[in-house]
């Protein structure tokens, strides 16, 4: 839908550069536009802050959407502005090509993000930095861990790694790691769904995550 609406609003400008109009009542239609413009502000970034802290894709979609309304609307006032104070009305089509470029770069920039979380993309890796950081420091007893993965969908994370154990190591003693883990893990990550393979020393790769 905001491919659809910045190609609109390129249609709407080629019209505009082929037989510029003089505008009709610009001062009271920026007032309601202005207006306008910061209700929808206001609501587009409640709706992106809550997407984001619920790791909701169709909340942040609907707010993106809505904050391109809020970018044609500033791109409709400036023109509108300009265009009265200096009598040029081929200044109204040409802004409005500028705010169609910029809502076709946020729909892209949306359309990836949104296609990351469906195709459980990987966590970032200042994320996946942190988790190494959690595992090195909360596995004493452990030897090592290794094969990391992660991966998200939607607002859930999934952790998946092999933690290496000394091979005389108790299935009670191992067992107490891997909650201390996943404990920690979960503290920082609440949505994350952990899994941990543990290994005897005879499986240390020496190229994992060292434990602190």
């Amino acid at each position: 839908m905001i491919v659809v609406a910045a190609l609109l609003i390129l249609r709407e400008a080629y019209f505009g550069f082929q037989s510029p109009k003089p505008l009709d009542a610009p001062w009271q239609g920026l007032a309601v536009n202005g207006l306008a413009s910061l209700m929808n502000a206001a609501w587009s970034w409640v709706l992106v802050r809550q997407g984001r802290r619920h790791k909701s894709p169709a909340l942040v979609a609907d707010g993106r959407h809505l904050l391109t309304d809020v970018i044609s609307s500033i791109g409709v006032i400036g023109g509108v502005a300009l265009a009265a104070l200096t009598g040029w009305a081929v200044l109204d089509p040409a802004l409005a090509v500028a705010v169609a470029l910029g809502i076709l770069w946020s729909g892209w920039g949306l359309m990836k993000e949104s296609l990351g979380g469906l195709m459980d993309e990987a966590v970032p890796p200042e994320t996946l930095a942190r988790i190494r950081e959690i595992i090195s420091a909360n596995a004493d007893g452990a030897i090592e861990a290794h094969d990391l993965r992660t991966r998200h969908a939607g607002r859930m994370m999934f952790i998946d790694f092999h933690l290496v154990v000394p091979s005389g190591m108790s299935v009670a003693a191992a067992h107490g790691i891997c909650d201390r883990l996943e404990h920690a893990i979960k503290a920082e990550f609440p949505d994350a769904l952990i899994s941990i393979h543990v290994e005897p020393d005879d499986q240390a790769k020496h190229s994992g995550i060292v434990v602190m």
